[in-house]
């Protein structure tokens, strides 16, 4: 079966809702979803597992995804290794 071409920009975030007590949940982002372009389906792919099972799919919005482009959301969104540096 031939693997048909993914459309180029994904039309919902897979999110791990990690529950904290005594603060706001945490939603990490795992993964995206793309449509099928008969829209009778989708494509997840994902870049980790939740540890509970539980993957929580939500469309997302213009304004959000320019939003959350322009902010950082935590640890995630900051260079590895230290000092910002990059490995060589």
């Amino acid at each position: 079966m031939a693997e048909k071409e993914q459309p180029r920009q994904p039309t919902h975030r897979a999110y791990s809702v990690i529950r904290r007590d005594g603060q706001d949940d945490y939603w990490l982002n795992i993964g995206l979803v793309f449509s099928h372009k008969d829209g009778g389906g989708f494509n997840l792919i994902l870049q980790a597992f939740p540890l509970d099972g539980k993957i929580v799919v939500r469309e997302i919005a213009e304004d959000r995804a320019e939003e959350s482009a322009a902010t950082p959301r935590g640890r995630q969104d900051q260079p590895r290794g230290g000092q910002g540096a990059r490995r060589r």
